[in-house]
């Protein structure tokens, strides 16, 4: 059978030795892993490689793909599923926590990381092969021109370690741009104690104009703003997560 074609803007990688690289980021505890966008299997089959492995899901949205797997791989521990993720019932498909894969389809990898992010209870780690420039953003701190929404929004429960670059000759086709491995591990933040909507809203708004001072950029979301902060003289790109749960704190019921 001839290799599935590129599809959903996604590079499939051809090289074992960074895909073992790959797999080795992600802790040798969990036994229940689900694998994003598996292709050809590069990836799947450096995990059926782990004894402790009990069960690895793989969803791959693409049928040619889908065939591709299930005439390469009869590994009992192995369930291969034709579905989107983005549209996939997680807590359905995982009755447990478990362990999050893949080598992310470029297009969509932001979304990818929403959808953690609405799943983080039982998703304690996450290693994702991404744009470049998406895992710098992402791993951003503080003060970092780089530091943005995702950022914010992702270190709130997460802690984010930049892993390592990849080159573009490693994938079919290379992509135009390098590509980065990034891990996620849940952190031990229970709540922001303060309402997470608004939290959202509030750090959505202030990057939507990242260049101006709070006060002026979260006019759109308060409105007159009637009362003084000195975080309201700052540019969202200076503020922590703590200080956007200060802030939230301030408008709630102001919206």
């Amino acid at each position: 059978m001839v290799r599935p074609k590129k599809h959903l803007g996604q590079h499939f990688l051809k090289d074992t030795n960074i895909a073992r690289k790959i797999t080795a980021c992600l802790n040798k505890d969990f036994t229940t892993v689900c694998e994003i966008g598996p292709g050809t299997g590069i990836l799947t089959q450096s995990l059926l490689e782990r004894e402790n492995l009990s069960g690895l899901t793989l969803i791959e949205i693409d049928t040619e793909s889908v065939a591709y797997l299930n005439s390469h791989f009869t590994d009992g521990r192995l369930r291969i599923l034709e579905a989107d993720f983005l549209k996939s019932d997680l807590s359905g498909l995982f009755p447990a926590s478990f362990a999050l894969i893949g080598n992310f389809p470029y297009n969509i990898s932001s979304q990818i990381f929403f959808k953690v992010l609405e799943n983080r209870n039982c998703i304690p780690e996450v290693v994702g092969m991404i744009q470049k420039e998406v895992a710098e953003r992402i791993a951003a701190p503080p003060g970092s021109r780089t530091y943005g929404i995702l950022s914010v929004l992702l270190q709130s429960w997460y802690d984010i370690e930049y892993c390592f670059t990849v080159n573009e000759s490693v994938f079919f086709p290379p992509p135009k741009v390098k590509s980065a491995v990034i891990r996620l591990r849940r952190n031990k933040t229970v709540t922001l104690n303060c309402n997470e909507v608004i939290f959202s809203r509030v750090v959505k708004t202030a990057f939507g104009q990242r260049r101006k001072m709070l006060r002026n950029a979260l006019k759109p979301f308060s409105g007159k703003i009637e009362f003084e902060h000195p975080l309201l003289s700052l540019r969202a790109e200076q503020l922590s997560v703590s200080d956007f749960v200060v802030l939230t704190r301030l408008f709630e019921g102001k919206g």
